[in-house]
């Protein structure tokens, strides 16, 4: 299945086991380009226990879903950076500097305070695309 397919299941809800894995999979990359630890990673997929996070990588399994949710969102952020910004380099740093429209926090650090601080980088990065 191609990522674009199993990211596509992933939104819609109707999501199985190795759809689950390919989805993390596509996170784990959008996490390595972000320079993301575990802890963040587990942070931003609504902090899940470690275990369920590591089984989750290994085996897929049902995501909750608030992390499909969740995903949905990290994925729309990615794909709007790589359209305002497509020097990959410049995009992935914009996700840790600081940012006036975020009381002078990253995008990363406004979306590691939950759900709503994720939707809240995705909202204005939609705003910039117009």
């Amino acid at each position: 299945m191609s990522a674009a397919k199993s990211v596509a299941a992933a939104v819609s809800g109707s999501i199985d086991t190795a759809q689950t894995r390919d989805a993390l999979e596509i996170f784990s990359e959008i996490a390595e380009h972000w320079g993301l630890s575990t802890d963040q990673q587990i942070n931003l997929l609504g902090s899940p226990a470690r275990s369920t996070f590591f089984k989750w990588k290994k085996e897929g399994g049902t995501l909750p879903a608030d992390t499909q949710e969740r995903l949905s969102h990290i994925y729309s952020i990615y794909k709007a950076l790589e359209i305002l910004l497509p020097d990959t380099s410049v995009a992935d740093g914009w996700m840790k500097r600081s940012n006036r429209a975020f009381a002078g926090e990253s995008a990363l650090e406004r979306a590691l305070t939950g759900l709503s601080g994720v939707y809240e980088v995705r909202r204005y990065l939609d705003a910039q695309r117009g």
